[in-house]
C-alpha cells in the first residue's frame, strides 16, 4: 500500500459497531468511520483520524470496510463525509452503491 506521509501501517485491526461505525485500531489508537442506516441506505456521515496515524492509508482502509459492508448487505451509500465522497470518486469500482438523489 502506497502512502501519503508516514510508514504503511502494518497491523490495523478493523471493527465494525453494527448500526453506528466502523473502528480501525493501529499503533495503540484509534481511526473511526460514522454512519447511519435510514430504509435500505448507509449514509456515510463522518471519518476521523488521530494526527498520529494521518497519511498512512487508515481512513481509506476505513472507507473501504463501509463500502464492503454495504454492499454484501444491498445497502446504498450516501456518502455525506467528504473524505468518503472524494474517496469514491477516486474509486470508481465503488460507484455503483452510490444512491442517486
Amino acid at each position: 500500500m502506497r502512502t501519503r506521509g508516514g510508514r504503511q501501517l502494518d497491523t490495523v485491526t478493523i471493527e465494525h459497531i453494527p448500526g453506528s461505525a466502523f473502528h480501525a485500531h493501529a499503533a495503540g489508537d484509534r481511526g473511526v468511520l460514522e454512519y447511519r442506516l435510514c430504509g435500505g441506505r448507509m449514509e456515510i456521515t463522518h471519518t476521523f483520524v488521530p494526527s498520529s496515524l494521518r497519511g498512512r492509508g487508515l481512513a481509506g482502509r476505513l472507507v473501504r470496510a463501509a463500502l464492503d459492508h454495504a454492499r454484501a448487505q444491498r445497502l446504498e451509500v450516501v456518502p455525506s463525509c467528504p473524505y468518503a465522497a472524494d474517496w469514491i470518486d477516486g474509486h470508481p469500482a465503488y460507484a455503483d452503491l452510490v444512491a442517486t438523489p
